[in-house]
């Protein structure tokens, strides 16, 4: 997959790449979940039969917390760049007379600095200038597993499910919306929510973890956002993202999704609270990447050969899985669009032959051959019905299929960037390692890139292993549920022509 741009200050919010061809269509003008500013009036979805809510425009929100983080974390990068010692900003001196000649040389920049190592903070991280407290809430823990690093489980798991989706209406009738009832099972308090809270939510997360794969959600859809089979879709599109959501040991437990789960949908002034205050978390850019904690000891420094070994392989492994999904998408798609016309058409065309046989038969006026008369336009009907169980089949087994594959397509999008902070990391070490033995660079210096660069490889390598252990669980459960439907549906068929059969018995 081609890297996938993230600009948070930039472009507002990251739309997802174009589905493989299948279930959702990508909006071609605007949503009606674009319209207003989110504090206008309300910014929460009332409970059914109450007024709606006014609407929030991504950009308009992120422009202030992106905003920020572009002054905090880009000024000090281009003061740093442009001081002419090549010093970070502030030090423009190296400590002690002696070291003058080695700390002349620093690890040079990236030129590109539209790069997601630049943009996600990594380089000022790797580079030392990252500086903030971090409390205690906000520690991310990788720990080492017997697969190797992994985030450190959430010790309070919960699942949350999404149901109901009802339409409501607001400025007496004129705004139309689709709100969703959300009910997480650690509190058992049921909130509604709008699409638009889900891609606020979303903005949100991919701007604050870099190097965390969220889920990408359902795409927008400028028409038919009312129609049933769309509304079906997206709340069981919104159901896998939940559900991912909820399983990452790191995303189900960060404030703003806490918060998205459990603030009343009734209580304006809390919700807006929370969501200022997800948009003024100072943890993101260079900073987050010091919210994460390593393991120490001897045993807790990873081999950089090895790392970028495995990182190479996770990049071959996910190159590849992009393409077979998207072969199994396009051989999914064809295969139930055949289901739902030319099956059910040629089983029906068979029906209506044998349905027109028995007429035939049926102006012999000899009572023996009524019997037979009698099956044969009762296997015309089993046909007929037969062609509607193929057409009715690819939503119980297929589209779930593909469901599936759309999600895992937004991950397989986010892992290029994640990927490229890592390299770039490691790219600073190896260069650090260069002047050190050139004489250009203390080795202090040095060591500390090494550490920064230890710190985002052991978070790269625990969402690699999340990521391996959410795939095999969901595509297990997914083949099974496949495999299940189609042996149901064959059942279905053999049913049907079994009593096509025991007609004929008594002719």
């Amino acid at each position: 997959p081609e890297p996938y741009p993230l600009p948070p200050a930039a472009a507002g919010y990251p739309f997802p790449p174009a589905p493989y061809g299948g279930s959702y269509q990508p909006s071609q003008g605007s949503d009606d979940d674009w319209d207003d500013d989110w504090d206008d009036s309300s910014t929460v979805a009332d409970e059914p039969g109450a007024l709606g809510s006014s609407y929030p425009d991504y950009e308009a929100a992120g422009g202030v917390a992106s905003g920020r983080y572009r002054l905090s974390t880009r000024s000090e990068l281009s003061l740093g760049s442009r001081s002419g010692s090549g010093h970070p900003a502030g030090h423009p001196h190296p400590p002690g007379g002696g070291g003058a000649a080695k700390s002349s040389a620093t690890v040079s920049r990236n030129l590109n600095r539209f790069s997601t190592f630049v943009k996600s903070g990594g380089e000022a991280f790797v580079l030392g200038e990252a500086s903030g407290f971090v409390k205690d809430g906000d520690k991310l823990c990788v720990v080492l597993g017997p697969r190797g690093p992994e985030w450190q489980e959430n010790p309070y798991p919960f699942q949350c499910s999404i149901e109901d989706p009802t339409k409501q209406t607001k400025f007496k009738g004129m705004k139309s919306y689709i709100a969703y009832k959300l009910v997480p099972s650690h509190t058992g308090q049921q909130v509604h929510r709008r699409y638009k809270h889900f891609d606020w939510l979303y903005g949100r997360l991919a701007e604050k973890f870099p190097v965390i794969s969220v889920p990408h959600l359902p795409e927008k859809q400028a028409t038919g956002r009312f129609e049933e089979d769309f509304i079906s879709k997206r709340r069981k599109g919104l159901a896998w993202w939940m559900d991912h959501m909820c399983s990452h040991p790191v995303l189900a437990q960060c404030d703003a999704f806490q918060h998205f789960l459990t603030c009343p949908s009734t209580d304006e002034k809390a919700w807006k609270q929370g969501k200022r205050k997800a948009e003024k978390d100072e943890m993101v850019g260079a900073n987050f990447f010091l919210t994460i904690s390593v393991p120490t000891g001897p045993g807790a420094i990873l081999d950089l050969q090895e790392v970028e070994s495995q990182v190479d392989g996770f990049k071959a492994f996910t190159k590849k899985m992009d393409e077979s999904a998207l072969q199994l998408n396009h051989t999914a798609n064809e295969f139930a669009r055949k289901q739902v016309t030319g099956f059910k058409k040629e089983y029906q065309k068979v029906g209506h032959s044998f349905k027109c046989l028995s007429q035939a038969f049926e102006l012999d006026q000899q009572a023996f051959s009524a019997g037979l008369n009698q099956a044969i336009a009762f296997t015309a009907e089993a046909y007929d019905a037969i062609g509607d169980l193929f057409a009715d089949q690819p939503r119980q087994d297929l589209d779930p299929v593909m469901d599936l594959l759309a999600l895992y397509q937004g991950h397989l999008a986010n892992f290029p960037d994640i990927i490229h902070v890592q390299k770039g990391a490691l790219t600073k070490v190896k260069e650090s390692k260069r002047h050190v033995e050139e004489g250009k660079m203390e080795l202090q210096k040095a060591e500390g890139i090494q550490e920064r660069c230890n710190i985002i490889s052991f978070a790269t390598l625990a969402e690699i292993n999340h990521f391996h252990k959410i795939r095999v669980r969901d595509f297990k459960s997914q083949m099974q549920h496949f495999l299940q439907q189609q042996i149901l549906f064959f059942q279905k068929v053999t049913q049907k022509l079994e009593e096509a059969l025991h007609k004929y018995d008594s002719v």
